[in-house]
């Protein structure tokens, strides 16, 4: 039994050595000079540059305009993973009310459509879509990064199948308290689907951060560029004999990992929760 226990902690210690190892190395690196990683590569030993590094890379204006910092592209990021998550969540949450409550005619066959649009990743559809935007006037926006990816049939289906496991009771006892469809869903609904934000916002939050194509499209200016976006800027600069701000680009990279981790940690019993629990 303790041999057991035993190596199933050593399996676990070694995933998770596994998993950080390249993190620790991205971050060591990043407190070294741009040279000596360019001349030496990677490195698993502290540099001394960490506080030069990370403050050049937070407040130092650059890029080809000499404007944009680091700071104004974890805002971008922000704002752009904050308004993937509530707009899909608000969005996904009316859709599935509307389906499993009101049981219009063909409800079904339209949840089908919105699900059938996961056979259509945003990759396929990217062309239309910044052709649209294009003609609305919207690039270079957050109105034109936020809006058009909002609609999800993967948050549609979860919210109505949570919506499915609910007693019909509530609905029942709320009809009788006079309580009308936006009482009801304000005042019960929304109580009872926090642990499925929670999910649900980790889920789509970090789709929103993590995004790199869509915002490449759609936009042009660098005020409008985003952390992920960033560091490929950092790495394009190689001109001449111009060395590349490695351990810049590898402190954006760090700083681009730490909302979404700092999300998974403090929601993570509720997306677990949200995900799982089926008992209302």
């Amino acid at each position: 039994m303790h041999r057991v226990k035993l190596s199933d902690h050593i399996v676990l210690l070694l995933g998770s050595l596994f998993m950080i190892g390249p993190v620790a190395i991205a971050f060591l690196t990043s407190t070294h000079d741009a040279v000596e990683i360019h001349r030496e590569g990677l490195q698993a030993t502290w540099g001394g540059h960490f506080l030069d590094t990370y403050t050049d890379v937070l407040v130092k204006k650059g890029g080809f305009t000499g404007q944009v910092t680091g700071l104004r592209m974890v805002m971008n990021s922000m704002i752009l993973g904050v308004g993937f998550a509530v707009g899909k969540i608000v969005l996904s949450m009316l859709a599935a009310y509307a389906i499993v409550y009101f049981r219009f005619r063909m409800g079904t066959f339209f949840f089908w459509v919105i699900f059938t649009t996961l056979l259509l990743p945003l990759e396929v559809r990217i062309v239309p879509s910044y052709e649209v935007v294009q003609k609305l006037g919207l690039l270079n926006s957050y109105t034109g990064l936020i809006v058009p990816l909002l609609a999800s049939a993967t948050g549609t289906f979860y919210f109505r199948q949570f919506y499915k496991s609910v007693p019909d009771e509530l609905l029942e006892a709320a009809r009788i308290d006079g309580a009308g469809p936006f009482k009801f869903f304000v005042d019960i609904l929304l109580p009872v689907s926090r642990t499925m934000i929670a999910a649900m916002f980790i889920i789509m939050f970090v789709y929103g951060w993590n995004q790199y194509l869509w915002p490449m499209m759609m936009t042009t200016e660098e005020g409008y560029f985003t952390l992920v976006r960033g560091i490929k800027q950092i790495l394009l600069v190689w001109v001449g004999s111009q060395i590349p701000d490695y351990n810049q680009a590898f402190a954006l990279a760090i700083l681009a990992m730490l909302p979404p981790v700092v999300v998974v940690v403090v929601f993570q019993r509720w997306f677990i929760k949200g995900l799982t629990e089926s008992d209302k």
